[in-house]
């Protein structure tokens, strides 16, 4: 899908022909649609001064099947216009105040939902062939993105060894570190609302480059869509300025599991090899320190009381 949108130009073009309250829906929708995304379509109708059957059939005359298509086309809408700022206006009535705790966990175990609900296991499944059959694997993920990143780079240095995390915040080094990509080669590029411009250039730069490019990102409309060969989507929905960026580290393990899944025998024989190395190096705390540790200190516990 080519990434519009098109929620205002629908309506544009739609204009001349609406009858008038649905007029006025239109000219709620185009001067507040930070605020007309959370509204239900009753609410929207008292609002504006029509019934909640006006607001359905505006929905309609837009080409969106009922009310709730429309309210999601609005949300990509704000997502990707709204600044931080104006986020935290508009998502301020969306957070019990006195349960935050409550009410984000909950939010965020809705995006993991829906996001199931939504996910295509196939497009899931050709990007894992994709993926090992790279010669070499990109990763692109910047701002609060490059976290999702470098989780995944990491476990793909463990399952893979031509794996190369793109992490720079210049966009003349990003693309020193990528100019050498070609047609045996994938990109996975991450990004979400607010998208990042470095990492849409990076992966039209591989596509250019006839590489194969992985999209993980939150919907079909995002500007990373139109460079991608397979799109992994994952719900990130406002929590205040706060991306949530759970459902897609929720489909990033899914990712990682599958290719282990696929590559069991290499990767079990990786980490017997690394188990050995991070005990001689004591990279990780054992029982044994453990226990060390507190014969030591109860020793000195010990003297201290004599």
């Amino acid at each position: 899908m080519h990434r519009q949108n098109d929620l205002m130009k629908r309506i544009n073009n739609s204009y001349p022909k609406l009858s008038k309250g649905q007029k006025l829906l239109a000219n709620y929708i185009l001067e507040h649609y930070e605020k007309a995304v959370f509204l239900t379509a009753a609410k929207l109708g008292k609002i504006v001064g029509v019934s909640e059957s006006t607001v359905v059939r505006f929905a309609n005359e837009l080409g969106y099947d009922g009310y709730p298509k429309l309210q999601r086309a609005l949300e990509e809408l704000v997502k990707t216009k709204l600044t931080s700022f104006q986020r935290v206006e508009v998502t301020s009535d969306r957070i019990d105040k006195n349960h935050v705790l409550k009410s984000v966990l909950q939010s965020d175990a809705e995006k993991i939902k829906h996001t199931l609900e939504e996910i295509d296991e196939d497009i899931f499944n050709e990007a894992t062939k994709m993926i090992l059959g790279a010669r070499k694997i990109y990763i692109l993920g910047v701002r609060s993105c490059a976290s999702l990143a470098g989780f995944l780079g990491f476990y793909f240095n463990l399952i893979f060894d031509n794996t190369k995390l793109i992490h720079t915040n210049s966009v003349s080094e990003m693309f020193e570190q990528i100019y050498r990509i070609g047609p045996e080669d994938v990109v996975i590029g991450i990004s979400f609302p607010r998208y990042s411009k470095r990492t849409k250039k990076a992966m039209e730069f591989a596509k250019n480059r006839d590489a194969q490019v992985i999209a993980i990102t939150d919907s079909y409309l995002s500007p990373l869509i139109q460079f991608a060969d397979c799109s992994l989507i994952a719900r990130s929905d406002m929590a205040s300025f706060v991306d949530s960026l759970v459902a897609p580290l929720s489909l990033i393990n899914a990712l990682i599991v599958a290719l282990c899944i696929k590559k069991q025998d290499e990767v079990l024989d990786t980490l017997e090899n690394l188990e050995k190395v991070w005990s001689e190096y004591q990279v990780y705390d054992n029982e044994e320190d453990y226990n060390m540790n507190y014969n030591i200190q109860s020793k000195n516990n010990t003297d201290i009381l004599e």
